[in-house]
Protein backbone atom coordinates (compact mmCIF):
# COMPACT_ATOMS: atom_id res chain seq x y z
CA UNK A 1 0.00 0.00 0.00
CA UNK A 2 1.28 3.84 -0.47
CA UNK A 3 2.90 5.21 2.21
CA UNK A 4 0.81 8.42 1.29
CA UNK A 5 -2.68 6.31 1.50
CA UNK A 6 -1.03 5.10 5.02
CA UNK A 7 -0.63 8.36 6.40
CA UNK A 8 -4.25 9.83 5.46
CA UNK A 9 -5.56 6.69 7.83
CA UNK A 10 -2.81 7.28 10.70
CA UNK A 11 -3.78 11.27 10.67
CA UNK A 12 -7.92 10.12 10.96
CA UNK A 13 -6.79 8.40 14.22
CA UNK A 14 -4.29 10.69 15.48
CA UNK A 15 -4.30 14.38 13.38
CA UNK A 16 -0.98 16.25 13.46
CA UNK A 17 -2.88 19.68 14.17
CA UNK A 18 -3.93 18.22 17.01
CA UNK A 19 -0.05 17.91 18.58
CA UNK A 20 1.74 20.53 20.74
CA UNK A 21 3.11 23.45 19.34
CA UNK A 22 6.99 22.19 20.18
CA UNK A 23 6.72 18.61 19.14
CA UNK A 24 7.66 17.03 15.91
CA UNK A 25 5.37 14.76 14.36
CA UNK A 26 4.43 13.67 10.87
CA UNK A 27 6.63 11.92 8.03
CA UNK A 28 10.28 12.32 9.29
CA UNK A 29 12.08 10.24 7.69
CA UNK A 30 11.49 8.28 4.41
CA UNK A 31 9.51 8.44 0.80
CA UNK A 32 5.85 9.04 0.92
CA UNK A 33 5.38 7.50 -2.53
CA UNK A 34 7.08 4.48 -1.03
CA UNK A 35 4.87 1.13 -1.25
CA UNK A 36 4.69 -0.73 2.16
CA UNK A 37 3.78 -4.26 3.03
CA UNK A 38 4.43 -4.21 7.02
CA UNK A 39 4.40 -2.01 10.04
CA UNK A 40 6.32 -1.83 13.39
CA UNK A 41 4.86 0.47 15.91
CA UNK A 42 7.20 1.28 18.97
CA UNK A 43 7.28 4.09 21.26
CA UNK A 44 11.15 4.84 20.42
CA UNK A 45 13.08 4.54 17.57
CA UNK A 46 16.21 2.30 18.85
CA UNK A 47 18.74 1.03 16.97
CA UNK A 48 17.88 -2.55 18.37
CA UNK A 49 14.06 -1.50 17.10
CA UNK A 50 15.33 -0.54 13.43
CA UNK A 51 17.22 -3.89 13.39
CA UNK A 52 13.58 -5.50 14.34
CA UNK A 53 12.10 -3.86 11.50
CA UNK A 54 14.50 -4.28 8.74
CA UNK A 55 14.36 -8.18 9.73
CA UNK A 56 10.85 -8.56 9.91
CA UNK A 57 10.62 -6.44 6.39
CA UNK A 58 8.56 -3.46 7.83
CA UNK A 59 9.05 -0.47 5.11
CA UNK A 60 7.70 1.97 8.16
CA UNK A 61 7.87 2.55 11.85
CA UNK A 62 4.92 4.08 13.44
CA UNK A 63 6.53 5.51 16.79
CA UNK A 64 5.46 7.27 19.63
CA UNK A 65 8.20 9.57 20.21
CA UNK A 66 9.93 11.34 17.40
CA UNK A 67 13.31 10.12 16.34
CA UNK A 68 13.96 13.53 15.04
CA UNK A 69 13.47 15.83 17.94
CA UNK A 70 16.15 18.61 17.78
CA UNK A 71 17.69 20.41 14.10
CA UNK A 72 19.95 18.00 13.14
CA UNK A 73 23.51 19.56 11.85
CA UNK A 74 24.41 16.28 10.21
CA UNK A 75 23.42 13.10 9.55
CA UNK A 76 26.19 10.59 9.64
CA UNK A 77 27.01 6.83 10.76
CA UNK A 78 28.54 7.88 13.97
CA UNK A 79 26.70 11.26 14.84
CA UNK A 80 23.78 12.39 16.72
CA UNK A 81 21.52 11.64 13.45
CA UNK A 82 23.26 8.08 13.73
CA UNK A 83 19.98 6.49 13.59
CA UNK A 84 18.67 8.47 10.90
CA UNK A 85 21.57 7.65 8.84
CA UNK A 86 20.48 3.81 9.43
CA UNK A 87 17.04 4.30 8.52
CA UNK A 88 17.78 6.16 5.40
CA UNK A 89 20.15 3.61 4.33
CA UNK A 90 17.65 0.90 5.10
CA UNK A 91 15.00 2.16 3.02
CA UNK A 92 12.65 2.01 6.14
CA UNK A 93 10.22 5.38 6.76
CA UNK A 94 9.42 6.87 9.93
CA UNK A 95 5.98 8.62 11.07
CA UNK A 96 5.49 9.74 14.32
CA UNK A 97 2.43 10.65 16.62
CA UNK A 98 3.67 11.51 19.75
CA UNK A 99 0.86 14.16 21.16
CA UNK A 100 -1.50 14.19 18.92
CA UNK A 101 -2.19 10.82 20.42
CA UNK A 102 -2.19 11.91 24.47
CA UNK A 103 -5.09 14.61 23.14
CA UNK A 104 -7.35 12.44 21.13
CA UNK A 105 -10.53 10.39 22.63
CA UNK A 106 -9.38 6.93 22.91
CA UNK A 107 -5.83 7.98 23.26
CA UNK A 108 -3.29 7.58 25.74
CA UNK A 109 -4.66 9.39 28.22
CA UNK A 110 -8.31 8.24 28.27
CA UNK A 111 -6.27 5.02 28.41
CA UNK A 112 -5.29 5.41 31.85
CA UNK A 113 -7.77 7.43 33.25
CA UNK A 114 -9.89 3.78 32.16
CA UNK A 115 -7.66 2.02 34.41
CA UNK A 116 -8.03 4.62 37.43
CA UNK A 117 -12.33 4.75 37.24
CA UNK A 118 -11.99 8.27 36.33
CA UNK A 119 -16.06 9.13 35.29
CA UNK A 120 -16.10 11.96 32.23
CA UNK A 121 -12.99 12.63 32.37
CA UNK A 122 -11.59 15.99 30.97
CA UNK A 123 -8.42 17.29 29.99
CA UNK A 124 -5.95 18.96 32.41
CA UNK A 125 -4.42 21.36 30.16
CA UNK A 126 -2.14 22.67 27.61
CA UNK A 127 -5.06 23.24 25.36
CA UNK A 128 -5.11 23.29 21.34
CA UNK A 129 -8.02 23.75 19.12
CA UNK A 130 -9.12 21.07 16.74
CA UNK A 131 -9.09 22.50 13.32
CA UNK A 132 -11.75 19.67 12.69
CA UNK A 133 -13.93 20.92 14.76
CA UNK A 134 -14.12 24.81 13.47
CA UNK A 135 -17.52 25.75 11.90
CA UNK A 136 -18.43 29.28 10.53
CA UNK A 137 -22.07 30.66 10.64
CA UNK A 138 -22.70 32.48 6.92
CA UNK A 139 -25.42 35.26 6.67
CA UNK A 140 -26.40 36.19 4.15
CA UNK A 141 -29.81 38.87 2.63
CA UNK A 142 -31.43 37.36 0.20
CA UNK A 143 -34.59 38.38 -2.25
CA UNK A 144 -37.40 36.68 -0.83
CA UNK A 145 -38.38 34.43 -4.35
CA UNK A 146 -34.49 33.84 -4.37
CA UNK A 147 -34.03 32.53 -1.12
CA UNK A 148 -34.35 29.08 -1.81
CA UNK A 149 -32.13 28.80 -4.79
CA UNK A 150 -29.51 30.68 -2.85
CA UNK A 151 -30.28 28.00 0.09
CA UNK A 152 -29.81 25.05 -1.78
CA UNK A 153 -26.32 26.05 -3.39
CA UNK A 154 -25.40 26.75 0.26
CA UNK A 155 -26.02 23.42 0.94
CA UNK A 156 -24.77 21.34 -2.17
CA UNK A 157 -21.13 23.28 -1.37
CA UNK A 158 -21.18 21.75 1.97
CA UNK A 159 -23.53 23.87 4.31
CA UNK A 160 -26.13 22.80 6.85
CA UNK A 161 -24.98 19.85 8.29
CA UNK A 162 -25.39 19.67 11.80
CA UNK A 163 -25.10 15.87 13.87
CA UNK A 164 -27.75 13.80 12.12
CA UNK A 165 -28.81 16.70 9.90
CA UNK A 166 -28.71 18.46 6.80
CA UNK A 167 -30.19 21.36 4.96
CA UNK A 168 -30.07 23.35 8.51
CA UNK A 169 -30.74 27.01 7.49
CA UNK A 170 -32.64 30.22 9.91
CA UNK A 171 -34.89 32.43 8.06
CA UNK A 172 -36.08 35.56 8.92
CA UNK A 173 -38.08 38.23 7.03
CA UNK A 174 -37.10 41.91 6.16
CA UNK A 175 -36.91 44.96 4.75
CA UNK A 176 -33.84 45.75 2.97
CA UNK A 177 -32.89 48.92 1.13
CA UNK A 178 -30.14 49.68 -1.55
CA UNK A 179 -29.71 52.83 -3.83
CA UNK A 180 -27.71 51.59 -6.97
CA UNK A 181 -25.39 54.23 -8.01
CA UNK A 182 -23.13 55.01 -11.25
CA UNK A 183 -21.11 52.17 -12.36
CA UNK A 184 -23.47 49.70 -10.85
CA UNK A 185 -26.15 46.77 -12.36
CA UNK A 186 -28.70 46.03 -10.53
CA UNK A 187 -30.64 43.18 -11.08
CA UNK A 188 -33.55 45.20 -9.03
CA UNK A 189 -34.54 48.55 -8.89
CA UNK A 190 -33.03 51.37 -10.98
CA UNK A 191 -30.38 53.95 -10.73
CA UNK A 192 -30.90 57.00 -8.79
CA UNK A 193 -33.47 54.99 -6.91
CA UNK A 194 -34.07 54.32 -3.31
CA UNK A 195 -34.99 50.68 -3.58
CA UNK A 196 -36.55 48.73 -0.60
CA UNK A 197 -36.96 45.20 -0.95
CA UNK A 198 -38.64 41.85 0.63
CA UNK A 199 -35.96 40.09 2.00
CA UNK A 200 -35.10 37.41 3.86
CA UNK A 201 -32.06 36.94 6.61
CA UNK A 202 -30.90 33.03 5.50
CA UNK A 203 -28.29 31.88 7.88
CA UNK A 204 -26.47 28.29 8.25
CA UNK A 205 -23.29 26.66 8.93
CA UNK A 206 -20.31 25.54 7.25
CA UNK A 207 -17.13 23.47 8.59
CA UNK A 208 -13.84 25.67 8.31
CA UNK A 209 -12.40 23.28 4.71
CA UNK A 210 -16.12 23.97 3.04
CA UNK A 211 -17.10 27.87 4.12
CA UNK A 212 -14.80 29.19 0.95
CA UNK A 213 -16.81 27.05 -1.14
CA UNK A 214 -20.07 27.54 0.33
CA UNK A 215 -19.47 31.41 0.44
CA UNK A 216 -18.65 31.46 -3.76
CA UNK A 217 -21.71 29.29 -4.50
CA UNK A 218 -23.71 31.49 -2.46
CA UNK A 219 -22.53 34.80 -5.04
CA UNK A 220 -22.78 32.74 -7.73
CA UNK A 221 -26.83 31.65 -7.25
CA UNK A 222 -27.38 35.04 -5.50
CA UNK A 223 -29.34 37.61 -7.91
CA UNK A 224 -27.40 40.14 -6.64
CA UNK A 225 -24.43 42.05 -7.80
CA UNK A 226 -23.18 42.68 -4.44
CA UNK A 227 -24.91 40.54 -1.59
CA UNK A 228 -24.88 41.44 1.60
CA UNK A 229 -23.11 39.04 4.12
CA UNK A 230 -21.30 37.75 6.60
CA UNK A 231 -18.71 35.20 7.58
CA UNK A 232 -18.25 34.48 11.70
CA UNK A 233 -16.33 32.24 13.39
CA UNK A 234 -18.21 29.55 15.87
CA UNK A 235 -16.91 29.30 19.58
CA UNK A 236 -16.74 25.24 19.99
CA UNK A 237 -16.85 24.73 24.25
CA UNK A 238 -15.25 21.35 23.37
CA UNK A 239 -11.15 21.33 25.25
CA UNK A 240 -8.77 19.32 23.70
CA UNK A 241 -5.54 18.86 25.65
CA UNK A 242 -2.81 16.98 27.53
CA UNK A 243 -4.25 14.56 30.92
CA UNK A 244 -7.19 13.69 32.39
CA UNK A 245 -8.87 14.31 35.28
CA UNK A 246 -12.11 13.82 37.06
CA UNK A 247 -13.76 11.72 39.98
CA UNK A 248 -14.23 8.44 40.12
CA UNK A 249 -17.12 6.54 39.99
CA UNK A 250 -17.08 5.57 43.02
CA UNK A 251 -14.16 6.44 46.32
CA UNK A 252 -11.48 3.31 45.40
CA UNK A 253 -8.29 1.92 47.71
CA UNK A 254 -5.01 3.22 45.91
CA UNK A 255 -3.78 -0.79 45.95
CA UNK A 256 -7.00 -1.45 43.83
CA UNK A 257 -5.84 1.16 41.77
CA UNK A 258 -2.60 0.65 41.23
CA UNK A 259 -3.52 -3.40 40.63
CA UNK A 260 -5.56 -2.12 37.49
CA UNK A 261 -2.65 -0.64 36.49
CA UNK A 262 -0.06 -3.21 36.65
CA UNK A 263 -2.23 -5.96 34.98
CA UNK A 264 -3.74 -3.29 31.58
CA UNK A 265 -0.42 -1.28 31.67
CA UNK A 266 2.22 -3.65 32.34
CA UNK A 267 3.72 -1.59 35.16
CA UNK A 268 5.92 -4.03 37.42
CA UNK A 269 7.64 -0.87 39.19
CA UNK A 270 6.72 2.77 40.22
CA UNK A 271 8.03 5.91 42.08
CA UNK A 272 5.22 6.93 44.38
CA UNK A 273 4.91 10.47 46.19
CA UNK A 274 3.10 10.45 49.60
CA UNK A 275 0.56 7.31 50.56
CA UNK A 276 -2.36 9.56 51.76
CA UNK A 277 -5.53 8.82 53.88
CA UNK A 278 -8.72 7.07 53.32
CA UNK A 279 -10.01 6.50 49.46
CA UNK A 280 -9.08 8.29 46.41
CA UNK A 281 -12.36 10.25 45.39
CA UNK A 282 -10.56 12.29 42.23
CA UNK A 283 -7.70 11.68 40.26
CA UNK A 284 -5.60 12.74 37.23
CA UNK A 285 -3.37 11.31 35.02
CA UNK A 286 -0.90 12.15 32.17
CA UNK A 287 1.39 10.08 30.17
CA UNK A 288 5.28 10.51 29.76
CA UNK A 289 6.19 13.76 31.49
CA UNK A 290 3.87 16.45 31.73
CA UNK A 291 5.64 19.65 33.16
CA UNK A 292 3.87 22.26 34.62
CA UNK A 293 0.18 20.71 34.37
CA UNK A 294 1.00 19.42 37.70
CA UNK A 295 -0.04 22.63 38.97
CA UNK A 296 -3.75 22.44 37.95
CA UNK A 297 -3.63 19.29 38.95
CA UNK A 298 -2.78 20.78 42.43
CA UNK A 299 -5.17 23.35 42.20
CA UNK A 300 -7.92 20.93 41.31
CA UNK A 301 -7.39 19.73 45.06
CA UNK A 302 -6.92 15.86 43.57
CA UNK A 303 -6.38 13.00 45.36
CA UNK A 304 -4.15 11.21 42.96
CA UNK A 305 -1.97 11.90 40.61
CA UNK A 306 -0.48 9.17 37.79
CA UNK A 307 2.16 10.03 34.98
CA UNK A 308 5.47 9.07 33.64
CA UNK A 309 7.82 11.22 35.53
CA UNK A 310 8.41 14.48 37.81
CA UNK A 311 10.57 16.34 38.56
CA UNK A 312 11.90 16.92 42.11
CA UNK A 313 10.48 20.49 42.90
CA UNK A 314 7.39 18.87 41.14
CA UNK A 315 7.05 15.52 43.26
CA UNK A 316 7.97 18.02 46.15
CA UNK A 317 4.53 20.18 45.57
CA UNK A 318 2.62 17.63 45.25
CA UNK A 319 3.46 16.00 48.63
CA UNK A 320 3.10 19.87 49.92
CA UNK A 321 -0.41 19.33 48.78
CA UNK A 322 -1.49 16.16 49.74
CA UNK A 323 -1.33 14.47 46.43
CA UNK A 324 -0.78 10.75 46.06
CA UNK A 325 1.65 11.01 42.86
CA UNK A 326 2.79 7.47 41.21
CA UNK A 327 5.10 7.30 38.37
CA UNK A 328 5.38 4.43 36.32
CA UNK A 329 8.33 5.60 34.15
CA UNK A 330 7.84 7.62 31.08
CA UNK A 331 7.48 4.91 28.52
CA UNK A 332 5.64 2.73 30.67
CA UNK A 333 2.85 4.90 31.26
CA UNK A 334 2.01 5.03 27.36
CA UNK A 335 3.33 1.61 25.39
CA UNK A 336 0.34 0.47 26.32
CA UNK A 337 -1.32 2.13 23.65
CA UNK A 338 0.54 0.92 20.90
CA UNK A 339 -1.77 -2.39 20.74
CA UNK A 340 -4.69 0.09 20.62
CA UNK A 341 -3.79 1.72 17.92
CA UNK A 342 -2.29 -1.22 16.01
CA UNK A 343 -5.66 -2.95 16.10
CA UNK A 344 -7.64 0.00 15.38
CA UNK A 345 -4.90 0.89 12.18
CA UNK A 346 -5.35 -3.21 11.04
CA UNK A 347 -9.14 -2.84 10.57
CA UNK A 348 -8.05 0.38 8.10
CA UNK A 349 -5.17 -0.41 6.53
CA UNK A 350 -5.94 -4.02 4.77
CA UNK A 351 -3.21 -5.70 2.98
CA UNK A 352 -0.50 -3.94 5.23
CA UNK A 353 0.28 -6.45 8.45
CA UNK A 354 0.88 -4.00 11.98
CA UNK A 355 3.42 -5.55 14.55
CA UNK A 356 4.34 -4.37 18.04
CA UNK A 357 7.79 -4.26 18.67
CA UNK A 358 9.38 -6.75 20.70
CA UNK A 359 12.79 -4.64 20.93
CA UNK A 360 11.07 -1.46 22.29
CA UNK A 361 11.33 -1.33 25.51
CA UNK A 362 11.93 1.32 28.96
CA UNK A 363 15.64 2.32 29.02
CA UNK A 364 15.60 2.13 33.00
CA UNK A 365 16.44 -1.56 34.38
CA UNK A 366 14.52 -1.26 38.09
CA UNK A 367 17.61 -3.22 40.33
CA UNK A 368 17.36 -3.36 44.08
CA UNK A 369 20.77 -2.27 45.52
CA UNK A 370 22.73 -4.39 47.90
Amino acid sequence: MNLKTIIAQIEQIAPPALAQSWDNVGLLVGDSDAEIEKILMTIDVTASVAAEAKRAGCGLILSYHPVIWDGLKSVTASGAGGIVYKLVRENIAVYSMHTSVDVIAGGVNDGLADMVGIKDARPIGDFVSNPAEDNYKLIVFVPTDSVNAVADAMFAAGAGAIGNYSKCSFRGSGVGTFEPMEGSRPAIGKKGKLERVDEVRLESIAPAAKIERVVEAMRNAHPYEMPAFDVVKLHSAERIGLGRMGELAEPVALEKILANIKKAAGAEVAGIVGRGKGKIKKAAVCAGSCGAIVNNVIAEKCDLYITGELKHHQALACAEAGIVAVCLSHSVSERFILKKIAKDLQKKLKGVKMLVSKKDKDPFNWIPLG
